[in-house]
């Protein structure tokens, strides 16, 4: 199960680091519709993440309660320390993606209001 969440999870934040570069091409060009439009599917993908998230919590902390003396990398297969190397990757790309995001928000909005 625990190798299902991670997928999913991976899969969830890729999808929100491509919809935040596609907010950023959009306010590039001026275009509020497209950024407006996606909102709330970055915001059921972010629930979705978040439940996911929240299993993989969950089946880690069985394992570890489990196993006490082992350690988590050694708890893990190959392909959920993989996994879980990919989770951490993607959170960083979609934390520098929003980052980048916010910035451009944030002079748009000085913009706007210093007219």
């Amino acid at each position: 199960m625990l190798s299902y969440y991670l997928t999913g999870a991976v899969n969830d934040l890729k999808q929100l680091v491509k919809m935040s570069e596609q907010d950023i091409e959009d306010i590039k060009l001026a275009r509020n519709e497209p950024q407006f439009e996606r909102r709330k599917i970055k915001e059921d993908t972010l629930t979705s993440f978040e439940n996911k998230k929240a299993m993989i919590d969950h089946e880690i902390s069985k394992l570890m309660t489990q196993n006490p003396d082992t350690s988590l990398d050694k708890l893990l297969n190959d392909d959920e320390n993989a996994s879980l190397s990919n989770l951490k990757s993607a959170l960083a790309t979609l934390r520098d993606v929003n980052k980048k995001y916010a910035k451009m928000v944030l002079s748009v909005s000085s913009f706007y209001n210093t007219l």
